[in-house]
């Protein structure tokens, strides 16, 4: 059975699979243009010095995604 975490709750070089995106269509469209979308695998890498934003690892490229919005984001763990 898989569950369905916020990405901010996913621990450092953990992969889990993209489930949904639960946020505005303004940054929904902005996320898929990212590449941010139903399972793809992402991978937190690491946090800023002050811990927001984070570096993910998404298709090969790292993006740096703040609090705000990775808590919108909701990945499958197994």
């Amino acid at each position: 059975m898989k569950d369905c975490i916020p990405l901010t709750d996913l621990k450092m070089n953990m992969t889990a699979k993209i489930c949904f995106l639960n946020c505005s269509d303004h940054i929904k469209r902005r996320f898929l243009d990212l590449g941010i979308i139903p399972d793809t695998p992402i991978t937190p890498i690491f946090k800023s010095i002050p811990g927001d934003p984070i570096a993910y690892e998404v298709r090969g490229s790292l993006l740096a995604i703040r609090e705000k919005d990775s808590k919108n984001i909701f990945v499958c763990v197994t």
